[in-house]
């Protein structure tokens, strides 16, 4: 099991990071959570890290903190719940406010996020309430270093919906939220943000 890997910053397309630990370069995906405290390209970081081995494929997706990647785990032992949808639920809801729907049993909070309908709202709840473990939440640390040539970014825009593309909204959904939030000298990551606070109101 990785447990964290810490290296140079060489690329991030949300939801997607490419880190660079002594030359071998890891792809690690991560929910926008993360990606919002995320240093800038060229810069060290640290994270938390979950592999998911399967016969087609190794994944690993990586945190900000023990926080996120415990409520992951937590999420992707829930039957219907695989990693796709928890990165989503990440993006769209923080650990606390998340704790706070189940334990209030608010599935109406939760069936505004993306992919979730009422039932499998429901079926989180159930199967969280008497066993969800957060443990504490911690910062990333970050450092910076040098020796990563800068990535040339895609438009924000375009990059801001393929992104949401890949948190699990359809195309035209995701060019409807950003293009309702898209003002000139806005990042990506901004973008991300507003459309995924607009889709959860």
């Amino acid at each position: 099991m990785i447990g964290f890997v810490r290296g140079v910053l060489v690329a991030k397309r949300a939801p997607s990071l490419l880190i660079d630990v002594q030359g071998l370069g890891y792809e690690v995906d991560a929910p926008m959570s993360t990606f919002y405290n995320l240093p800038e390209i060229g810069t060290e970081v640290r994270l938390y890290t979950h592999l998911q081995v399967r016969e087609d494929a190794h994944s690993l997706f990586g945190f900000g903190t023990e926080a996120e990647r415990s409520l992951f785990r937590s999420l992707i032992r829930v039957s219907g719940i695989g990693a796709k949808l928890a990165l989503t639920i990440l993006s769209g809801i923080s650990v606390d406010d998340f704790r706070a729907c189940v334990e209030r049993q608010d599935s109406a909070r939760l069936v505004r996020l993306p992919g979730i309908g009422k039932k499998t709202a429901e079926r989180l709840i159930i199967e969280l309430r008497d066993r969800l473990d957060l443990g504490a939440p911690s910062l990333v640390p970050a450092a910076f270093a040098g020796g990563a040539a800068p990535v040339l970014s895609a438009d924000p825009a375009d990059e801001a919906v393929s992104a949401l593309i890949a948190l699990g909204f359809k195309p035209q959904e995701a060019s409807t939220l950003v293009a309702k939030q898209s003002t000139e000298g806005r990042s990506a990551e901004d973008l991300i943000r507003l459309a995924l606070q607009s889709a959860v109101r």
